[in-house]
């Protein structure tokens, strides 16, 4: 069995345990979801009865459970209970935001962790890399709902130059097309909502995005000193090799296997933070649509946003280990 197939295989048993976490730990949750979807509104005895079997919850949690396999392996996540509205479809027009916000926050983590990384190694023991590394210390220290605020502070109410909430201006009136705002605002015809969507972003992607370029930022520094040492490098400056091309090509590029796998890490990073990140600034993804709902004890809705995140997770590390063979070919044939 080649390494792929076994990390594959892997996936059935790690699946498995992701929809008995999600399906069990939301149920452990005190609070009547029949109560929460009503409202206000009291219910009898009776009337109540109806409403949990109607939605299948009088019958006993292993039946229930199993049902839920049977739905997902037919590709449906279940009926909102409290929208009514098939889970899928709302998880589809909601997670392209999500995309959106933690690809623009790891686009700003690669960049600029990778950047001030090779740069502190380069001038070990300078200012520039005692400032790096204090700044790393602080950013990957910081809680995000605090960030958050001090930027919103900041940038939003004392500055005027971001928006504080949503994903683009109410003036602008962007059909949903792809779901990524940013691609969105460029196929329409409104003037200035692209700049618009630029803005709305800008703050929810550098507070999502800190703590991972802080992590970028040491394991790159780290990595690099461990590279620069090399008898290579010494070989490739005594050919008279251009500094940039040695330092990218024969050294970066074989410093950054420890970085991807802190890099596939830091995805869950992403995920989880994306929860306090999008209730911040009102940005309507799954992490905000996931809060919601356990307020509500929407189980479907919970569920289908647990299993997906787990699933976005295992996927995107299967991605970094094979990614391992591209940055080192040594590594191709036994695997990670």
């Amino acid at each position: 069995m080649t390494p792929l197939l076994k990390k594959l295989a892997t996936l059935i048993p790690t699946l498995i345990g992701v929809t008995l976490v999600a399906f069990f730990m939301i149920r452990l949750i005190p609070g009547d979801p029949i109560e929460i979807m009503v409202g206000e509104r009291r219910l009898d005895p009776v009337a109540h009865a109806a409403l949990m079997a109607k939605l299948g919850l009088d019958q006993p949690l292993v039946v229930q459970y199993f049902r839920y396999v049977g739905e997902l392996l037919q590709g449906n996540l279940g009926t909102s209970i409290v929208t009514r509205e098939p889970v899928l479809g709302e998880f589809l027009v909601l997670f392209p935001a999500t995309i959106e916000l933690a690809f623009a926050a790891l686009l700003l983590a690669v960049v600029g962790g990778l950047a001030l990384g090779v740069a502190a190694a380069l001038k070990r023991g300078s200012w520039l890399d005692q400032a790096v590394m204090a700044l790393a210390t602080v950013g990957n220290s910081m809680p995000v709902f605090w960030w958050g605020l001090i930027l919103i502070m900041f940038f939003s109410v004392g500055l005027e130059w971001t928006p504080v909430s949503g994903r683009v201006a109410i003036e602008y009136d962007i059909p949903f097309v792809t779901g990524f705002m940013l691609v969105d605002t460029l196929l329409s015809d409104e003037p200035g909502s692209w700049r618009s969507a630029v803005l709305h972003l800008a703050l929810p992607a550098t507070v999502l995005g800190t703590i991972p370029m802080a992590v970028v930022a040491r394991m790159t520094r780290s990595s690099m000193l461990e590279v620069l040492r090399e008898d290579y490098m010494r070989t490739a400056r005594a050919k008279g090799l251009p500094p940039g091309r040695i330092v990218v090509v024969h050294g970066l590029r074989n410093a950054l296997i420890p970085v991807l796998t802190v890099l596939g890490l830091q995805v869950g990073g992403l995920l989880g933070g994306a929860v306090l990140t999008e209730t911040i600034f009102s940005w309507p993804g799954i992490g905000k649509w996931l809060i919601e709902a356990i307020a509500r004890r929407d189980y479907p809705v919970v569920q289908a946003g647990i299993l997906v995140s787990a699933l976005t997770f295992i996927v995107v590390n299967l991605v970094v280990d094979l990614l391992y063979g591209v940055v080192n070919p040594r590594l191709r044939g036994g695997g990670h």
